[in-house]
């Protein structure tokens, strides 16, 4: 049985993780208005990431006795205006979301469940990625976003992900 501070914790998570997933479909409406539909696409297979994420939480927390309570998804409060400013709002959100994960992961060495720990280790590695990839689309925004071409060059590239269902496997 998980810790009470600990599965609350990760039950919390799980509605972070679906207002995650909202706020990058925003994001994706965003950029399709501005006629930028790879930026649309990329921020749709981030939005799909993030449910993802919700779920395995879900899931992690059903598969060790507890039963997940689902709270209402907040409304996103990011006024998007900007094409760089979005993307900036995109790192500070995944900035966000990894101190909720070391937040978690702290609960759980406390009580040494190292179970969770283990579980939380993937989403560490995860967030790491994330924030990484949120740093270099705005490193490309700023070299290549006022120019056409570059513009058109990035948009193309980010046309070009495909969602990839994640790889962690649960017991």
């Amino acid at each position: 049985m998980l810790d009470k501070k600990v599965a609350d914790l990760i039950n919390n998570q799980v509605n972070k993780e679906l207002y995650s997933s909202y706020l990058y479909l925003d994001f994706s409406v965003f950029y399709e208005e501005e006629g930028l539909n790879g930026f649309a696409n990329w921020y749709m297979v981030q939005a799909q990431e993030e449910r993802d994420h919700a779920l395995l939480m879900l899931r992690f927390l059903q598969n060790n006795g507890v039963k997940p309570v689902l709270e209402a998804v907040d409304k996103p409060d990011k006024v998007l205006s900007d094409r760089l400013q979005v993307l900036e709002f995109g790192l500070e959100h995944e900035k966000y979301v990894t101190g909720l994960i070391n937040n978690i992961y702290d609960a759980a060495y406390t009580v040494r469940d190292f179970r969770t720990m283990q579980f939380l280790d993937w989403f560490v590695k995860e967030q790491g990625e994330e924030e990484k990839n949120a740093e270099d689309l705005i490193k490309k925004m700023r070299l290549f976003g006022d120019d056409a071409k570059g513009l058109y060059m990035l948009n193309s590239e980010l046309a070009a992900r495909v969602y990839t269902a994640p790889s962690l496997v649960l017991d």
